[in-house]
């Protein structure tokens, strides 16, 4: 502890001493806007020149707000401020001694008519530019194909990355909310705007990590930053009534439908969109090569909702209501090996059949009201309902050895030992499960800050509560086949019924106090309580050898109750947390640095079959951040930050008892587990020349866990089964990295990306047979995973090609078994093309080479060559519409196989899916009342910029 205070000691007084270096310099401050509508311009280049030779003295670029601030020492200067698509602005700027501070107010910028007027673009937007925390990305600057949404666009983003679920992450954060103008969109769902926002309103796309509402009003960081995606709408598209359609039907039953309207008007916004498909929701083809993202399954999908936005002077409302219905169905193949000591594993294939039906209905609201300067009251409400109806049916064999095998072998025959000795087949399973499940949540925060006179003195009161109301059903038959037990205990039999219906109520109350304690120093005192209450009462019903899933509960079917296995449970949570925070700002630096104290008490109160228990456990828990960021300019930036988290295990976890519910997965207690502790150390940095357009940025990470929780699994050799224990682990830990860079070469019409990402996991897992239970027995896995992206584009006004190419290494060892030792090789190089043709007519296509490597099973090492393209032609007047043609996979080479590796199995899954059709799209896009800006020609969910041979190109 002594140790950690004098490293933060040393650390702030050398912060200290670097921030108040530095000469005596004066400070020249304006905002450039647009002429026409007064919008602020953001990356507009600020120059202060010397007057006898107009060499540059300083230079930035304006921030979000159109705003600057540039330091220079007293003189006579020039200042020039110029922008793409603007005439330059010139004015003279005096400062002296006596006055060395000026703010040039207001500075408009008047669009250049030559270069609009002309029919080749002079310039290029850069691709990203970096303001202080914020990566800008220019949507001008990516070309993709006609119709395409959202997420299209997204892939394209230097250090985008979006998984098979979905999740994006830009520079490895997640993503986790889309934003208008500044104003949420459709609340907590990014799919919303990622599937159905045409690209061809947005203008631009800043990533930033917003504020929580407690940070924004009170100025201290508490932690509970998110990141998101705020798209700007294009000049001229925010001023009226911008709508979309797009209606698609295409080979093997595939059809998709779109429709959306948007109201912009001044800080006022108004969304309504509706959608359905049974594509999986796949983007348009042409976009760019590389591995794509699989999809699990085939997956029909029915959306509606409307979202808006309105902000006066004293009021800000923004909400949203929202409907979605998925269907998914998914067939999977799996062949996975589970460690079970040094010298034997255990071997499972698996087929499944889901059918996943998932209704959710979600209201949310943001209003912030702010009766004088000095009071802002915030009040989020939020109401949710969700219903699911999944059905699984699965079909798994488990062996004690490699069965030499595939699973299309094993269960392509009647009878599996002749392929595999009856000595070597543990079990067989026929699983069917049929589960139900209604919840109800409604709940919100709301919260009031109150200034107190001197600036930086403030009082704040937070009060969150949830309330939760859940029930579901779950109906299941299994039938287990064990080969190595003796004929009367062979066949197993589990019909059974369980119902379990839980409520919840989360109530929470936060106080907190802000005081400067000299200039541009803070400290705030905060208290929280939080009180949690559930109740879940769990009821199992054994059901009679015939009954089926389908069936259900009728009067002549009950079930019998089984006492044994029924649970109750009654939890109680109480947590107090102090926290005091000290934040010190300067002009380019600002330093962030807290501790937390948290004493907390639970208690449960578990019943089940004859045990009848009272557990109550306190625990302190103590956790530090920090969160130092320097600015060494607008465009470039330092940010480190470290974070202390304390979690405690599971109170179900803690009690004596085993659960035998699934005789092939026993659950163990443990009352000895230990709270775990993460320390996490984060690291930024990034720069950008707005000169040349050539800038990096970068994420570093470490993360390590004390006391970690992983689960002990002593394999039985006759069931093929596991009891399972939770134990505390040591030595799970990781380090991630990620480089990317942006160059623009000649003209700006050349750019080169490139994305380096390194990544250094070390997993530990406990590996027990049936005899060995001792601490030493555990299972180490080391794995180096290495990733790089290359990205050449060539673009001018009515063409855009490039090329591209990506590699991913893995190296893993195993300590315990090293045939399982691997090198893998996942690599991808092809091109893709955007052409804009005179008579109005697009075509997008990519190629690509996906090929892996160095799996020990041939079916793993792929060869897949993807190519897929589309043909569009505008029409009507404005090119108002569109009809295209898209043609998904062309060569029919496309699969979706995925391998899993943890310290304790590896699994190899493959997927059902239809990657290869073609679809005919019709689009029609409606603009009301745009304004003399907004884009008169273009289909309506069209992308990228409209040139074309002597058309008159977009300013930038």
């Amino acid at each position: 502890m002594k140790k950690w205070v004098m490293g933060l000691l040393l650390i702030s007084c050398g912060v200290v001493a670097f921030a108040q270096s530095g000469g005596s310099k004066g400070l020249v401050s304006g905002t450039v806007i647009d002429n026409d509508d007064n919008s602020p311009v953001m990356q507009a280049t600020v120059q202060i020149l010397a007057v006898r030779d107009s060499s540059m003295v300083t230079g930035d670029v304006t921030n979000n707000d159109g705003r600057f601030a540039l330091s220079v020492r007293p003189g006579k200067y020039l200042l020039k401020v110029s922008f793409v698509g603007y005439a330059p602005a010139f004015q003279p700027v005096t400062l002296t001694q006596s006055k060395p501070r000026i703010n040039l107010g207001t500075i408009k910028l008047h669009s250049d008519a030559i270069m609009l007027e002309g029919a080749v673009v002079v310039a290029q937007a850069p691709e990203v530019t970096a303001s202080e925390d914020t990566l800008v990305y220019n949507s001008s600057a990516y070309r993709v194909p006609e119709g395409s949404a959202l997420e299209e666009l997204v892939k394209k983003l230097p250090g985008a990355e979006i998984d098979e679920s979905g999740k994006i992450t830009i520079n490895g954060k997640e993503i986790n909310k889309i934003m208008i103008d500044g104003k949420e969109f459709f609340a907590d769902d990014p799919n919303i705007a990622m599937k159905n926002l045409p690209v061809n309103i947005i203008d631009k796309i800043r990533a930033y990590e917003k504020q929580s509402d407690m940070a924004r009003m009170t100025g201290i960081d508490d932690g509970e930053e998110e990141t998101v995606l705020d798209l700007t709408v294009k000049p001229g598209m925010n001023k009226g009534w911008v709508g979309n359609v797009d209606l698609a039907a295409g080979t093997k039953d595939r059809y998709s439908g779109k429709a959306m309207i948007n109201y912009f008007q001044g800080k006022r916004q108004f969304t309504a969109i509706g959608s359905l498909n049974n594509v999986n929701d796949n983007s348009f083809p042409g976009g760019g090569g590389g591995f794509r993202r699989g999809d699990n399954g085939l997956t029909a999908v029915k959306m509606g909702g409307v979202n808006f936005a309105t902000e006066t002077s004293k009021l800000k409302t923004e909400g949203s209501v929202k409907f979605n219905y998925k269907d998914v169905d998914v067939v999977s193949k799996q062949a996975s090996e589970t460690f079970v000591s040094s010298e034997s594993s255990s071997f499972k294939n698996a087929i499944d059949h889901s059918r996943n039906k998932t209704t959710n209905m979600l209201a949310d609201a943001f209003i912030e009201w702010k009766p004088d300067t000095m009071t802002t009251f915030i009040f989020r409400p939020r109401i949710s309902y969700g219903k699911t109806d999944n059905s699984t049916s699965q079909n798994s064999y488990t062996f004690g050895q490699d069965p030499g095998y595939s699973t299309d072998e094993l269960f392509g025959t009647d009878d599996l030992t002749s392929l595999v000795p009856e000595e070597n087949i543990v079990n067989t399973v026929l699983k069917n499960t049929l589960k139900k499940g209604d919840d109800l949540t409604a709940g919100g925060s709301a919260m009031i800050n109150r200034r107190l006179g001197k600036a930086g003195r403030n009082i704040t009161f937070r009060g969150k509560y949830n309330y939760t109301n859940s029930s579901s059903e779950q109906f299941s038959t299994s039938r287990t086949d064990y080969f190595q037990k003796s004929p009367e205990e062979r066949l197993e039999i589990l019909n059974r019924y369980i119902t379990t219906p839980t409520k919840t109520s989360d109530v929470s109350a936060r106080l907190t106090y802000s005081e400067p304690i000299f200039t541009g120093g803070f400290l705030q005192f905060s208290y929280n309580f939080q009180y949690k209450h559930s109740t879940t009462d769990n009821s199992t019903f054994d059901m009679g050898d015939d009954w089926t899933v389908n069936e259900g509960l009728n009067g002549n079917t009950q079930g019998e109750y089984n006492a044994d296995l029924s649970k109750n449970a009654v939890y109680n949570y109480y947590n107090h947390q102090m926290d005091v925070t000290f934040r010190w700002v300067r002009e380019k630096m600002s330093l962030n640095a807290g501790l937390s104290f948290q004493p907390q008490k639970s208690d449960l109160s578990y019943k089940k079959g004859e045990l009848d228990t009272m557990t109550v456990r306190n625990v302190f828990n103590f956790t530090p951040t920090f969160d130092f960021r320097y600015k060494f300019s607008k465009t470039s930036q330092l940010r480190i930050r470290y974070r202390g988290k304390a979690a405690q295990p599971d109170m179900v976890d803690l009690l004596p008892i085993s659960d035998n519910t699934d005789p092939l997965n026993i659950q163990n207690g443990n009352p000895g587990l230990k709270p775990t502790f993460t320390n996490e150390l984060r690291a930024e940095y990034n720069f950008f020349n707005t000169e040349n357009q050539r800038g990096m940025f970068s994420f570093f990470r470490y993360q390590n866990v004390l006391n970690d929780i992983s689960n002990r699994r002593v394999y039985d050799p006759q069931t093929g089964g596991y009891v399972t224990t939770p134990e505390n682990i040591n030595g799970n830990w990781n380090l991630m990295g990620m480089v990317g860079t942006n160059i623009a070469l000649r003209n700006k019409k050349y750019t080169i990306n490139t994305f380096t990402r390194a990544n250094y996991q070390n997993m530990i897992s406990y590996i027990s047979d049936k005899n060995v239970v001792a601490d030493t027995d555990k299972n180490t896995t080391k794995r180096l995973s290495l990733g790089e992206r290359l990205r050449g584009t060539y673009r001018n006004d009515w063409w855009e090609f490039s090329l591209n190419g990506s590699l991913d290494y893995t190296h893993s060892r195993n300590s315990y078994q090293e045939s399982n030792n691997m090198d893998t090789y996942q690599f991808s190089y092809g091109a893709s093309t955007n052409v804009r043709l005179p008579w109005n007519m697009s075509i997008s296509t990519d190629l690509s080479q996906n090929s892996r490597r160095g799996y020990t099973e041939s079916s793993m090492n792929t060869d897949e060559l993807i190519w897929n393209a589309q043909i569009s032609q505008d029409f009507l007047k404005g090119n108002a519409a569109t009809v295209s043609i898209q043609f998904y996979d062309i060569l029919r080479n496309q699969s979706n196989i995925s391998r899993t590796i943890s310290a304790a199995m590896r699994q190899d899954t493959e997927y059902n899916a239809i990657y290869s059709y073609c679809m005919v799209h019709f689009i029609y896009r409606l603009n009301l009342f745009g304004g003399k800006d907004a884009p008169k020609g273009g289909p309506g969910f069209g992308g990228g910029p409209r040139g074309g041979f002597g058309g008159r190109p977009h300013r930038f």
